[in-house]
């Protein structure tokens, strides 16, 4: 795509020139905030660092700016500092949807129920995959790992970047924004196909694509794509998991990623796929799958007889051996995870999921295992996470391919990666430069 100076601008839509002049009314005060911050407190404290901070993953270390939400080890998170129970959900729904989300992380603001449709109706006419990306992802192998797939896939959109385009031609400071916004939310609304046609070439090659439908959500388009557009339940909880999982803070590995990578002038599509690759590691994306499988070994192990005695039997088992709990503790917070709270809600207002022996074994765990994990004493946060029940209702709903969980929640994280790319512009911020220190360097400092 040939993009001359500055008539990109010409291919926002409306409903994108709604949003984004949201944004623009937004900015001003934003911008001021940090003018402040810098003029009158670029010499103050946030706190000390010390050893543990540095050789231990730099946990609790205070050094990035993510506007979108703050985790309190105690009570908030993008949950509690948000106001996304006042979200407008789906037509004929009742779950918060990716696109009022989305409105909210960019702009601070609620959307109207009128805003929100038509941002599902611009997210749908920018989702068709370009023929090339098609070509491409039908040429992986069927081996190749799901997340593999979708950041080579994320990497290639790149080829139709607009912020790329108009960077090389020469673009002000002050509109680089712009164009990244439109990136970004020509990947979100892209991820849909993109994630569905990857699940059908690696679990059911040979069934047809179906098209996007321009009277859904862009996950209700999600969900029909992916085969499981007439299962409402499910349709609705992969409405609540996306929307809640989309934006948790800057310092979780993939939204540093996107950030980090994004600080250099990397369009949206290289800087999210670097985020996904970061995603697909075993210590990030991977937990509800492995909650999952610790679930139905317990299961097996139990049997039908499931007492909360028992329950507790195998939490013992599962220490002893000098394994962790799956799906229990948390980096930062110190109390149950708000986003755990509100899907086992989802879960208690189904019949279905109320009878279900997996979710119930869930809901039993979480009433054993706190106490479990404290009397060991090794847990700073002996409270369930998102992860302990997440996985287990897509299994119950029938979407039982392990491998893909990380897929969708990488449709999910992009809210969050993405939206703050577009802030990180529009407040000019610098290139990500820590200093590092080697372990003699480290050692010399701590005893002086």
């Amino acid at each position: 795509m040939v993009v001359k100076r500055n008539t990109w601008k010409l291919l926002f839509s409306s409903a994108c020139r709604s949003l984004k002049d949201a944004i623009k009314a937004a900015i001003p005060q934003k911008q001021e905030q940090l003018k402040c911050l810098k003029t009158q407190h670029s010499g103050s404290s946030l706190g000390e660092v010390k050893v543990e901070n540095v050789i231990g993953g730099m946990r609790g270390l205070k050094a990035m700016l993510w506007d979108a939400s703050v985790l309190d080890p105690e009570e908030v998170s993008l949950l509690t500092a948000l106001p996304w129970q006042q979200l407008p959900p789906a037509p004929g729904g009742k779950e918060i949807i990716a696109e009022s989300m989305l409105w909210l992380l960019l702009t601070g603001k609620v959307p109207t129920e009128a805003q929100t449709r038509a941002l599902s109706r611009d997210l749908f006419e920018r989702g068709k995959l370009p023929s090339f990306v098609e070509t491409l992802v039908d040429s992986f192998p069927k081996t190749l790992h799901p997340m593999t797939q979708l950041g080579m896939a994320v990497a290639s959109l790149n080829h139709d970047s607009l912020f790329q385009s108009a960077y090389e031609k020469g673009m002000k400071k002050s509109e680089y924004w712009e164009a990244t916004l439109e990136d970004c939310l020509n990947l979100i609304a892209r991820l849909p196909a993109l994630a569905a046609r990857i699940y059908r070439n690696v679990y059911y090659p040979g069934r047809q694509m179906l098209e996007l439908d321009s009277s859904l959500d862009l996950v209700g388009n999600y969900s029909r794509l992916l085969g499981y557009g007439d299962n409402h339940s499910l349709t609705e909880y992969l409405r609540l998991y996306i929307a809640l999982h989309g934006d948790h803070e800057g310092g979780n590995a993939s939204a540093h990623t996107a950030h980090l990578v994004g600080s250099t002038l990397s369009d949206p599509y290289l800087s999210y796929s670097a985020a996904l690759f970061a995603l697909a590691g075993p210590l990030h994306g991977l937990a509800n799958q492995e909650v999952l499988r610790w679930q139905m070994a317990m299961q097996k192990e139990i049997g039908e007889d499931v007492t909360h005695e028992r329950i507790k039997e195998y939490l013992w088992k599962t220490l002893k051996s000098g394994q962790v709990v799956p799906g229990y503790g948390h980096g930062v917070l110190r109390n149950p995870d708000p986003r755990f709270i509100a899907l086992q809600q989802f879960c208690d207002s189904k019949p279905e999921l109320e009878e279900s022996t997996i979710v119930r074994l869930v809901k039993m765990t979480y009433e054993v295992a706190p106490s479990v994990l404290k009397e060991h004493g090794k847990t700073k946060n002996p409270y369930p996470n998102v992860d302990a029940t997440s996985g287990c209702v897509l299994h119950h709903y029938g979407l039982k391919e392990f491998k893909y969980y990380t897929v969708i929640f990488g449709v999910s994280r992009a809210l969050g990666c993405l939206t703050q790319l577009v802030w990180a512009r529009a407040l000019g911020l610098p290139l990500e430069r820590p200093k590092s220190l080697s372990l003699d360097a480290i050692e010399h400092l701590a005893k002086a």
